[in-house]
C-alpha cells in the first residue's frame, strides 16, 4: 500500500524514530497499528528533520489482506483514510492510501524529490499566520542574485560542501532545479528538485545562495563550493521551518522494478539515500 502524507513539522523531532521523541513515523504507525490490529512499519521516500514540513511525503508498507477486510474498512483503503483522520493529531494527515504493485518502493522507486523553501526578508519578519512555515532572513535579498547563485549549482555535482558527513554515504547528487520567485505577499519561494538529497543539503543550499542574495558573498564563491570535498564551515544552514517536501515523482508501474535496481546500484552503501533533506 502507498500512503500520501502531509504534516506540520513544528512539533515533531523529524520523520525517523528517536527514543523519547515525538516523530512523524511513530505517530502514523501507532494509528495504523491500532486500526488494522496488525504491526505496521513504514518505508519513506525522504526522512525529514525536526521542524521540516511535508505536503507530499510518500511511504509504503505491506498490509495483510485480512486487516483491510474488517467490517469497519470493508477492503476499501479510502475508508481507512477516514478512520485515520479521526485518530491522528491535527499536525499530521494521511491524505491517500492506494494499493500498488509489489515492486513499488517509496524510497528506491523515486525518480526525484521536490522541495519548497519559503523565506521572508521583511524587516519585521514572517507574517504571524504563516510564521510556522516561513523562515526569516535578517538582510534584504536580491532576487536576481539568488537565482544567479542557484543556477551555478544545478547539475550532477559533488555537494560535499553542503552535506553533513555520513560514513559510507556519497554526496554526489543530480540537482535538477533550483530557482526563486517572489510571491504576491513578498515572500521568496525557492523550488528545489533533485534525484535525492543528502543530510542538510537543501537548507545548506539556501544558506549559501542567501549569502549571495544579501551581498555578503559572490556568485563565484558559491560556484566554488562545488570544488570542496568536505562540509564547508562558511555555509550557514537555513532554518528548518521554511522547508517542505511537496512531491515525489515515480515511474510508471511497469518501470518500477528496473528503477529499484538502478537506484540500489547507484546508492549502494549510501545511508543517506532518500534520507533527510532538511537537516
Amino acid at each position: 500500500m502507498r500512503f500520501d502524507i502531509g504534516y506540520d513539522g513544528t512539533a515533531f523531532a523529524g520523520w525517523a524514530r528517536q527514543i523519547g521523541q515525538r516523530t512523524v513515523v511513530e505517530t502514523v504507525e501507532t494509528a495504523l497499528t491500532t486500526v488494522l490490529r496488525a504491526p505496521v512499519r513504514l518505508t519513506v521516500a525522504g526522512r525529514t528533520d525536526a521542524g521540516v514540513h511535508a505536503e507530499g511525503q510518500v511511504a509504503h508498507t505491506d498490509i495483510p489482506r485480512a486487516a483491510l477486510d474488517t467490517r469497519s474498512i470493508g477492503g476499501d483503503p479510502a475508508r481507512l483514510v477516514g478512520r485515520l483522520a479521526k485518530m491522528l493529531p491535527d499536525d499530521v494527515r494521511v491524505k491517500q492510501i492506494i494499493e500498488v504493485s509489489e515492486d513499488f518502493d517509496a524510497r528506491f522507486s523515486a525518480l526525484r524529490r521536490h522541495y519548497r523553501y519559503r523565506l521572508t526578508d521583511a524587516a519585521w519578519g514572517a507574517e504571524p499566520t504563516v510564521a510556522r512555515i516561513t523562515a526569516a532572513w535578517s538582510r534584504p535579498l536580491d532576487l536576481d542574485a539568488l537565482n544567479a547563485a542557484s543556477a551555478t549549482l544545478v547539475g550532477l555535482n559533488d555537494f560535499a560542501a553542503f552535506c553533513r558527513r555520513r560514513d559510507g554515504a556519497t554526496t554526489i547528487r543530480d540537482l535538477q532545479r533550483f530557482a526563486w520567485h517572489r510571491a504576491d505577499d513578498g515572500v521568496l519561494i525557492g523550488e528545489v528538485t533533485a534525484d535525492a538529497f543528502c543530510w542538510s543539503m537543501v537548507r545548506s543550499l539556501v544558506g549559501a545562495v542567501g549569502a549571495v542574495g544579501d551581498g555578503r558573498r559572490s556568485v563565484e564563491w558559491c560556484r566554488g563550493l562545488l570544488d570542496e570535498r568536505a562540509r564547508s564551515s562558511a555555509v550557514t544552514v537555513a532554518e528548518a521551518r521554511g522547508l517542505s517536501l511537496v512531491a515525489v515523482d515515480y515511474p510508471d508501474a511497469a518501470d518500477l522494478a528496473a528503477r529499484n535496481i538502478v537506484t540500489r546500484d547507484v546508492r549502494s552503501g549510501d545511508a543517506s539515500t532518500g534520507g533527510c533533506c532538511g537537516g
